[in-house]
């Protein structure tokens, strides 16, 4: 009955795909977030990097939920072999007091998980409860990030 039935292999199977993925967006995100927190340099960084230190833990957290739901599901957590980078965006930039660079990227990275976790939800709607639960509370996470990164733009480009 339900997701772990033989009837809802296929389902299964591709619910599994969309989590590896989300596992994979989460990794990145953090090596991301790790160089992005170190690199900046001048005053106003400072709470960019205090709120990408503190998400690193977030989304170190997130990955590990989609990780422990990837094996619950039958599938197999892939490892670092697996791995290909994806997002050009959150590369650290050249100017390392560039912060503006920084806060675009973590806003797109942000964005993208939106659009991948509803995607999810919906495809899970009816299918695997659970998986759609965990993936929303995960999403309301991306979206107070996303909301957060947006004010710090706002600031830089009022020039605050």
């Amino acid at each position: 009955m339900g997701i772990l039935s033989d009837d809802m292999k296929g389902e299964r199977e591709q619910v599994v795909e969309r989590l590896v993925k989300a596992y994979w967006m989460e990794i990145e995100t953090v090596m991301s977030y790790i160089s992005n927190s170190i690199n900046p340099d001048g005053v106003r960084a400072q709470e960019v990097i205090h709120s990408l230190e503190k998400d690193i833990q977030e989304e170190l957290g997130h990955a590990q939920l989609f990780g422990k739901r990837i094996k619950e599901l039958y599938g197999v957590v892939p490892g670092s072999l697996d791995f290909s980078a994806e997002q050009t965006y959150l590369q650290p930039p050249a100017e390392q007091a560039d912060i503006v660079h920084v806060i675009k990227g973590v806003i797109e990275a942000e964005k993208g998980a939106i659009e991948h976790y509803n995607e999810m939800i919906e495809y899970c709607e009816g299918k695997d409860p659970v998986t759609a639960d965990m993936a929303t509370a995960i999403l309301a996470d991306e979206e107070g990030h996303r909301r957060l990164f947006e004010g710090f733009l706002k600031e830089y480009e009022r020039g605050a």
